[in-house]
């Protein structure tokens, strides 16, 4: 039994606790609808151009149907249209800047983030920005100018030592008196190089953002049971960026399958399906695009739509793969792609 003479103690009002509420403020509800009308946008410019594309390449899939992806030639006068040498050219292209941007970037990316000096890492960091804005014009004369005559020798290098290999074979007579350059040139080869320069700034920027969230705990913990700075690396800072590294691949991959203008400057257009990466010819969707828009007209646009189509839907699957991955990294909450 409680004792009279006991009070309850009294409370002052500065001490009693705030009631929180349970709606949302006025500009939380603002934010919200902002945002999800920025998402909502979004989807319906990117389901609209889909539908779009679809609508103007029905007559075309309707008229050719399965052959539209199994033709190597683009001749409409002669009514011969199809997307597989283009196809196989992009895919080509794009595999090879994604092999030659891929070690560059996650290198400079490491680099950039482990152990560049605290005063030439802000520099570094401007500089692989600043290649980002490097319009494709640039980088398209930048390869035909000056970096296409010095591949040339080390295509014509590679045939003599790995020629054995298919893709890397050029029908060309290896012992002649004078060095045939222009089989060698505007190849696979030449733009994909071209096109990596392009991409590698794309992926080393989201790689580097997401090596440097990686939690200070876990690298000073490897540290301290006498790991290396490369044993750093190694066991925290690679597993924990993956969702950077996949995404900042698959975007430079998404720039490579539809980059134009400097693939337009540098491979000569080739309407079938070339096997030799090191050798003359070869030709993009969006290339194709480019050079036939121009002159195209009725049938022939339609077509040029189908072919848009079959890019827009290769690109969507490979952001939509990407963003799977991505979500099932640690690092995949704080990577964008």
């Amino acid at each position: 039994m409680q004792d009279p003479a006991v009070t309850e103690p009294v409370v002052p009002e500065t001490l009693v606790p705030r009631r929180l509420r349970a709606s949302l403020t006025l500009s939380d509800r603002i934010f919200r609808w902002v945002a999800r009308g920025g998402g909502a946008l979004v989807l319906l410019i990117t389901g609209g151009i889909g539908v779009f594309l679809a609508y103007q390449a029905k007559p075309t899939l309707d008229a050719y149907g399965w052959k539209f992806f199994t033709e190597q030639s683009w001749n409409p006068e002669a009514n011969q249209i199809g997307v597989a040498a283009v196809l196989f050219g992009t895919i080509v292209i794009a595999t090879i800047a994604i092999a030659i941007s891929f070690p560059v970037a996650l290198a400079t990316a490491l680099f950039i983030s482990e152990w560049a000096p605290r005063g030439l890492k802000k520099s570094l960091v401007a500089l692989v920005d600043l290649m980002v804005a490097v319009p494709s014009i640039v980088y398209g004369l930048w390869g035909f100018f000056l970096l296409q005559p010095q591949i040339i020798h080390l295509s014509r290098w590679i045939t003599d030592w790995f020629g054995w290999i298919p893709v890397f074979k050029v029908d060309t007579d290896p012992d002649a008196a004078i060095f045939d350059g222009a089989t060698y040139a505007s190849s696979a080869f030449i733009a994909g190089i071209v096109v990596a320069m392009m991409v590698m700034p794309i992926a080393c920027a989201v790689m580097r953002e997401v090596f440097d969230q990686t939690p200070p705990g876990e690298r000073e913990a490897a540290l301290a049971l006498g790991s290396t700075s490369w044993g750093v690396v190694r066991a925290v800072v690679l597993p924990f960026g993956r969702g950077g590294i996949i995404g900042g691949t698959m975007l430079g991959l998404g720039r490579a399958l539809g980059e134009t203008i400097a693939v337009v400057m540098i491979v000569s257009p080739l309407f079938e399906i070339n096997w030799h990466v090191l050798q003359s010819g070869s030709i993009t969707i969006s290339s194709m695009i480019a050079l036939r828009y121009g002159e195209a007209s009725g049938s022939q646009l339609n077509a040029l739509m189908a072919a848009g189509l079959v890019l827009f839907i290769i690109t969507l699957i490979v952001n939509l793969i990407a963003g799977f991955v991505v979500s099932r990294s640690r690092s995949g909450a704080g990577t964008e792609i």
